[in-house]
């Protein structure tokens, strides 16, 4: 599966109801380099009942400039959610469904120094 085949799909609840698309993925970088780069894993999707895309980068907590821009995204964004990859169940005909009791995260990203 290639992940932009999962971007712009419907996400259901473990009932059936519509949840919103999701809009962007979240990696996690595991241990040392493999080659050149260090060996990555899909920890989680980002779902939104608004947005229809990326939130560019508004997501992380410090951004805020320009601000009219920064508030629009962040308004955008709202009701938006993490769910992690093992609380997904399914992928079938383009609808990704949640596990029952599926835990919904806070899509903010801390910024972190580099």
């Amino acid at each position: 599966m290639i992940l932009s085949d999962l971007l712009g799909s419907p996400v259901l609840s473990a009932e059936g109801e519509w949840l919103g698309e999701v809009v962007d993925a979240r990696l996690v970088l595991d241990g040392p380099p493999d080659g050149l780069l260090a060996a990555a894993r899909l920890h989680g999707l980002v779902v939104s009942p608004h947005a229809h895309s990326s939130f560019a980068g508004y997501e992380r907590t410090g951004v805020d400039a320009p601000a009219l821009i920064a508030r629009y995204l962040r308004w955008r964004a709202r009701g938006s959610f993490l769910v992690l990859w093992e609380d997904l169940t399914s992928f079938t005909d383009d609808v990704i469904r949640l596990r029952a009791g599926a835990t919904l995260y806070s899509p903010r990203m801390e910024d972190s120094e580099v």
